[in-house]
């Protein structure tokens, strides 16, 4: 299990995105990974205010990112104290995916952070093309914070099916909750199901069908564990039939899980491609925090 050694955590500084700062120091304070922070004003903005207010706008802009400084270094501060960490940060001007993007490869960060909800640009990455643009454009683990932090994780939902992805998933969770219990989630139909009832199967020999590919995911989800070194005492199997999105966001509640980590593609899908289906809809529709595994192992 590799440890987590750099986390930037991007804020807009707006309430929202606190939250996100928050579980960034969070993180950082339980796997003693160096924590750096960074706010991006829009150059865009800035842009229009010159055009709008010509040579009067050069004081206003200086106190403008006068301000959004004071702002971000009160902000890691405050926090810092709170959760015993310290950390650097970051203005820029400029786009705020690719100062991020920039920012994430000169720390070479292992982790980035963002909110779910927030102004501007965090305030759709959640709806739009601009968390896709982010994960496929970055190699680096992204967590999505959609819920006030009030501990460290307590128990992780690690949905798999067996592919790279998989592998990817449940190291991050160990290295990002390294406390947590883990919940591992393998949600299979049975190959050509549907064909078999279609050419006349009985419905008891579908049954024992479905029996076997249970068991068989069951028995993979136990050499997972086992070549993870995770005992019983510290993870719980689950298998499902049935869609595998509606089986994550239903296991996150029955469980109570406050973070789900799954990897950004799954079998049959190429690096190059966008999100999963299974990814994208469980990062809009989850209630709790999700971690994108953005590498295969």
């Amino acid at each position: 299990m590799k440890r987590l050694a750099r986390i930037l955590a991007a804020t807009d500084l707006s309430a929202p995105a606190r939250h996100a700062v928050d579980r960034a120091f969070r993180v950082a304070a339980e796997t003693g990974a160096e924590l750096s922070l960074i706010h991006v004003v829009s150059q865009g903005a800035l842009d229009a205010l010159r055009a709008a207010l010509g040579l009067e706008a050069a004081p206003v802009e200086q106190r403008l990112l006068d301000d959004a400084r004071e702002a971000l270094a009160r902000l890691a501060a405050e926090l810092g104290r709170a959760r015993g960490v310290s950390a650097g940060v970051e203005l820029s001007a400029g786009t705020a995916l690719a100062a991020i993007l920039d920012r994430a490869d000169a720390l070479d960060a292992d982790l980035l952070v963002v909110g779910s909800r927030g102004e501007g640009f965090l305030r759709h990455l959640l709806l739009g093309a601009t968390a896709e643009r982010l994960l496929r454009r970055t190699r680096r683990h992204i967590l999505v914070v959609k819920q006030t932090p009030h501990e460290a994780y307590r128990r992780v939902l690690v949905p798999v099916d067996f592919s790279a992805w998989s592998a990817a998933a449940l190291g991050l969770a160990r290295a990002v909750a390294p406390g947590a219990e883990l919940v591992l989630l393998h949600a299979y139909e049975a190959p050509f199901e549907g064909k078999l009832r279609y050419a006349g199967v009985e419905e008891r020999t579908i049954e024992r069908y479905q029996t076997t590919v249970r068991e068989d995911a069951l028995a993979r989800l136990e050499a997972l564990a086992a070549d993870a070194g995770l005992g019983p005492e510290t993870v719980r199997l689950r298998t499902h039939h049935g869609d595998a999105t509606a089986a994550i966001l239903q296991l996150e509640q029955d469980e109570d899980c406050d973070l789900i980590v799954m990897g950004k593609h799954g079998q049959g899908m190429v690096e190059e491609l966008l999100l999963g289906s299974v990814t994208k809809h469980v990062l809009a529709e989850a209630g709790g925090d999700v971690l994108v595994a953005s590498a295969p192992a």
